[in-house]
């Protein structure tokens, strides 16, 4: 396994074990994150808003990768299943990430899902 693959697989550690700070230690400072959906965040003080309230809507996180790629550039590829445990239900979503790194912390984390299928399997308030 590459340095990068390691580092995305240790990010994805970090998610499951809820340990947001952790999660936080991987990035650049100066790091973007964009949910394709949404509009981008940059910086870790964004970043780390946006990871606090996903965390914070489940009492439980687990990512499942499926497969996982590295570029001749070093951007890693993750093909995963993201499911968090909301109340007393799993919301399951099909994700692809891409990671690109600089110096051993990521620089730029792109994911692309469905918002809607996140959205239609949020339990009723």
């Amino acid at each position: 396994m590459s340095v990068n693959t390691g580092i995305v697989t240790d990010f994805v550690k970090a998610w499951n074990a809820m340990d947001i700070e952790r999660v936080m230690s991987f990035f650049t400072p100066d790091a973007i994150y964009h949910n394709m959906p949404l509009d981008p965040l940059q910086g870790t003080e964004a970043i780390h808003g946006l990871i606090q309230s996903i965390a914070g809507m489940a009492s439980e996180i687990h990512w499942t990768v499926h497969q996982i790629a590295e570029t001749s550039g070093g951007i890693v590829m993750t093909e995963r299943t993201d499911r968090f445990l909301m109340g007393e239900k799993w919301v399951s979503l099909p994700v692809m990430g891409s990671f690109e790194l600089r110096e051993g912390k990521i620089s730029a984390w792109r994911d692309y899902f469905d918002l809607n299928q996140f959205n239609q399997q949020l339990p009723k308030s």
